[in-house]
This record gives structure tokens, C-alpha cells and sequence, in this order.
């Protein structure tokens, strides 16, 4: 049984899912909008809305190190390396600073027209 076990596993070993999370998570980032299987975006929602909060951090942080602290934690979780770094803590966490969390919002598309499976949207609000 998998009482209070947290997540979702995509029918997919550890590492396959955490490089295609950080791979969801990096192009939301990018592109500000992607469209997936409803599963995928249900299993990124929480990891993009950390990161937004760990980079809220880092920009309100008064000393070098807690904003370099905070951009090596958001650098590690993520694929683009100092573009999608610097693209999060200058265009989308300063956009958050007054909001407490729901930063991301999920549409649902309907079925894929291949296998039926549930499309669905996920965007920064």
C-alpha cells in the first residue's frame, strides 16, 4: 500500500521521472505555457511553484550569499542552465512578489486524438 506517499510516478523508473519533470519544469519556465497529459501537469505544478517561491526568496534576501544560495538550488532542479536562472529570477518571481502561492494554473483540453489520453494546459497565471 502506498499510504502517505507523496507524487506521482508516470509509469516511469526514479531517474526517467525526475529528468523529465526538470525537463517540464524547465520549459514551463521558458515558455511561460506547455501542453501535456494531465498527469505530467498535476506532477510539475508543485516543483514550478517551489521554485518561484525559493527565487521570491533569493530577490528579498539582504545578503550575496542567500541570493546565490537561492539561484544554485533553483540552477539544480532545472535543465537551462543561467538563462532559465536568470529568466525565473528576473521575469517571473518579480511578478509573484505580492502573491502567496498559486502562481501556476491548469486547463484541461480533453482527450488526445492518438490513445484518448487527457490533454491539458499548464501556464503561469
Amino acid at each position: 500500500m502506498r499510504h502517505k506517499v507523496a507524487g506521482y510516478k508516470l509509469g516511469r523508473s526514479t531517474a526517467q521521472r525526475t529528468s523529465l519533470r526538470r525537463s517540464l519544469v524547465t520549459e514551463l519556465i521558458d515558455h511561460g505555457r506547455i501542453q501535456t497529459t494531465e498527469a505530467k501537469c498535476k506532477a510539475i505544478r508543485d516543483q514550478a511553484e517551489k521554485l518561484v517561491t525559493i527565487a521570491k526568496e533569493g530577490l528579498a534576501a539582504t545578503d550575496k550569499a542567500a541570493q546565490v544560495a537561492a539561484r544554485r538550488r533553483v540552477a539544480a532542479q532545472t535543465n537551462g542552465g543561467v538563462v532559465i536562472v536568470r529568466k525565473l529570477f528576473t521575469e517571473i518571481a518579480p511578478r509573484y512578489q505580492e502573491r502567496k502561492g498559486g502562481y501556476t494554473r491548469i486547463y484541461k483540453l480533453g482527450p488526445r486524438k492518438g490513445d484518448n489520453a487527457p490533454m491539458a494546459l499548464i501556464e503561469w497565471v
